[in-house]
Parts: structure tokens; sequence; C-alpha cells
């Protein structure tokens, strides 16, 4: 038990993100600490105990920060100020942006306002303004365009007008390893999520050029967008070991395993480069240098396959498609997430990312032939009626400025599949492990080709 409550504690801690949210850590009911017990007034490595320590000002437990992360600028939220009702608030608050938690939310309503902690003793609150009927912000607002905002197609092609980011997840290359995204059954085998998630963009932007859409790479290559490599992130980690109430971690996780390879300098810094430092650099260049209409993030799933150097398949095979969403309260404590996540609700982002989930989810499922992924995990929750989408609160997800359509399809370490994507790309049929197989990528790229064309004609101004 010990070592599970370790890990999520340095997961949420370090990491930030939706992993927070997958275990809770409570106190012990009516416990109160002697008279002779005081609280520190301070939190320093000798007074934290890991899973127990809380800043007592309710300003500073507002104040904390995701990692890597900046404060943020709240009055940026004015712009929405009188743009969306009550009702509307509480709706995409209780059905999409959080996991319905019971514990104090860091914001309440009180009549006609919305009044968020800030974690600034100086402004402590922001107020936004709600309006009795809704008045959808303007188009000045946000960086992106709805389907209903884009040119009539006439006689152009179906996606013509429409900017799409493809992010493929990872990094590969190179990096395979230490992102823990490398798998190999046999020697001189393997393949490695970064890799394919690449082919299957390349693949993909072709189809959507083809037609009419204008589309760009987040990363072209098998290199990090990001500048930082875990050298310089070294800091960085030793702090957050420290602030968790490790105070003398090791440096180096050679020959360890488990935990305590977890708690090990190298193994945090390293987890701040691929899964933080380069999923910021990604954001920033999405929304500064891209600004895109839709975000595609292209991932491939993979169940538990134990130790890297001794694998294990699963019989699971599975797809899911993930929207921004179910905040747990332990994330909303950090300024920066909780400013993001009230920055996406009132752009509205997700009256335009959700139907666009779905229609993917319904290609992605009818061309693979998967079933839907369903999770049992409180960090994500049920975002539509269709299965496979769920809204789960991603780094990615959180900070790409527009609609994110985060694919999760296959399971890299199921046997067929493993097999199917060691053949990498191809059209038609080849023989693998004893039949006549399509190309997994294949599969890939015609699902979702498939629901946003079903998506743009069912929406889209034809005149």
């Amino acid at each position: 038990m010990i070592e599970k409550i370790i890990r999520v504690l340095l997961t949420a801690a370090l990491l930030g993100g939706s992993v927070a949210a997958q275990s809770t850590i409570a106190p012990t009911p009516n416990s109160t600490p002697p008279p002779s017990a005081a609280p520190p007034t301070s939190l320093t490595p000798s007074n934290i105990i890991p899973g127990t320590a809380a800043p007592p000002n309710p300003i500073l437990r507002f104040a904390k920060l995701s990692p890597l992360g900046d404060s943020p600028d709240w009055s940026k939220l004015q712009a929405f100020a009188k743009t969306m009702t009550r009702a509307e608030l509480e709706a995409a608050l209780k059905e999409i942006y959080t996991d319905n938690s019971t514990l104090p939310a860091a914001w309440r309503i009180e009549g006609t306002a919305l009044l968020i902690q800030t974690g600034d003793p100086a402004h402590p609150e922001a107020r936004i303004e709600l309006e009795s009927i809704s008045k959808p912000p303007s188009e000045s607002t946000r960086p992106w365009h709805r389907v209903t905002e884009l040119q009539p197609i006439q006689d152009r092609p179906l996606l013509s007008d429409l900017h799409i980011a493809l992010d493929p997840g990872h990094i590969g290359g190179g990096y395979g390893r230490i992102e823990e995204r490398f798998l190999s059954f046999q020697p001189n085998e393997f393949i490695q999520e970064g890799d394919l998630s690449l082919v299957t963009a390349q693949m993909l932007a072709e189809r959507l050029k083809a037609l009419g859409a204008y589309v760009s790479l987040v990363r072209e290559n098998s290199e990090p967008v990001t500048k930082a490599r875990p050298a310089t992130l070294r800091e960085a980690a030793l702090k957050g070991l420290r602030e968790a109430g490790f105070p003398d971690p090791k440096e180096g996780y050679d020959g360890l395993t488990g935990d305590a390879k977890l708690l090990t300098v190298q193994w945090q810094s390293e987890k701040l480069f691929y899964r933080v430092s380069e999923i910021h650099a990604r954001g920033n260049k999405v929304n500064t240098q891209i600004k895109p209409d839709l975000v595609l993030c292209l991932h491939y799933n993979a169940e538990a396959w134990g130790n890297a150097t001794s694998p294990q398949f699963s019989p699971q095979n599975h797809a899911h498609v993930l929207v921004n969403g179910c905040y747990s309260p332990a994330e909303l404590e950090q300024a920066d997430v909780r400013f993001e996540m009230f920055h996406r609700l009132f752009s509205r982002i997700h009256e335009e990312e959700i139907p666009l989930a779905d229609a993917v989810a319904e290609g992605l499922l009818r061309a693979t032939g998967l079933p839907p992924y369903i999770y049992t995990t409180p960090n994500a929750r049920r975002a539509s009626a269709n299965p496979a989408v769920y809204a789960r609160n991603l780094l990615a997800n959180r900070l790409y400025d527009c609609p994110v359509v985060y694919l999760e399809p296959f399971v890299m370490n199921h046997e067929e599949t493993y097999r199917r994507l060691l053949a990498g790309h191809f059209v038609g049929r080849t023989l693998i492990a004893g039949r006549l197989q399509t190309s997994a990528v294949e599969d890939y790229v015609r699902g979702v080709v498939d629901g946003l064309v079903a998506y743009y004609q069912k929406h889209r101004k034809p005149l």
C-alpha cells in the first residue's frame, strides 16, 4: 500500500495533469491532532509527511502551479464577461469539466457572477459577470473557427478553409526507451509509439490535404519540440522530490526498478522532459504559430506489459477518443490548471469539440472494428452518448487553445496488433500471422478521415 501511495503522490505532485485524479488519499475521518502538536508555520522537507501536507492558508493552497506551469493572467477571462448564463456555466461544470466531487470547489457562484480563487493575496478572487441571456463571445476572443463560421464550400473540396494541426504523440527515434514507449518481443524487431504516430500523421496529412484542408504537423520528425533536456530539468526534478517529502533522493536509477526507480532525480528529470516540457512547447507552437481550427492528437494505446526487457502480450484490444474535462479537486488547486479550465469553458470549445469527437470515434470504431475502451477509474467520465468518447484532463488537450480530439486506438502489445504494426503502413492486405490483414495504420487513417468527412458533410453549409 505504501508503494502505491508514494507513486500516486509523486505522479500528482511532479507531473500534474489527469494523473492526480487516479487515486485519492484521504485523512482518517474526525482525526484531530493532540493539543501539543501545533501545525508548522511553514512547509519544509523536514516537516512534510508524504500524502498529508497541505498549506494551511486557503489562498496559498490555491496558489500552487502545475510542474513548469506559469502564473495565469486572470484578467484575460474578462473578455468572456456577460457571455454565458448561470445555467450554461453550471451545466458545463457538472456535465463535462468536473468529476462531480463533493469536495469544496475553488470557486463559487453568487447571483450573476462567478468568483474564482486566484491564489494571489493581493487579488484573491477573479469576478466574471454572467448574463441572463446567452451571448456567445465574438470570434475575436479565439483563434479557431466553428464549422458554422467557415465559408460555404460551393464547388470546392469539403475541408477547404479548415486548418487542422496533427500532433503525433510522443517523440520516438532515440527517445523511445526513456519515454517507455519502446516495445520489442524478439531481438532485432521493435515498435515505438512516437514513430508510429508520426507515420500515421504523415499519411493522414496527405488524405486531408486532398480534401482541401490546410494541414500542419506539430512535430515533423523524431526530435523534441522543446529545447529543454533532462539534464536542464534536474533542479526542477530535485525540487519537486523534496517538496513531495523526499529530501535526499538518489541521483540515477541504474539497477533500480519499481518505486525505487521512480524516486530518482534521473527518472523525474526525464518525465519532466518528455511529458511536461515537451507538451508545453507543443502548446506554445500550436497557440502562437499554427493557430489551427482543430488539433488531432494521434496516439496508440497499450495495456501493462510488465518488464520492458521481457514484455507480455495482452488479450485486450480497443479504441477510445478523449476530449478535455473531468478535472479533479486536486488538479484544480493549481492556479494555472484552474485558469486553463475556465478559459476553455468560457471559450465554449466543448460545444465544437464533443460533436467532432463523436464523429471521429464513430469512424474510427467502424474502420478498425475495435470495441470501445471502458474507463473504470475516476480520472475520466463519459462525455456523450458515444461509448468511446470520454472527457479527461490531459496536458495536451488542456493547453491547446482550440478543439482537440485525442485518439487512442489499438493496444500495441496485443499480439495481432503488434504484428500488424511491425509491418508499418501499406495499402491493401498482406500476410501477417498466417492470414491476410490490412495495415493498422491505414485503418486508423481511414477511420479519422471518415469521421471528419461525416461531421463536415452534416454541419457545413453547402452554399
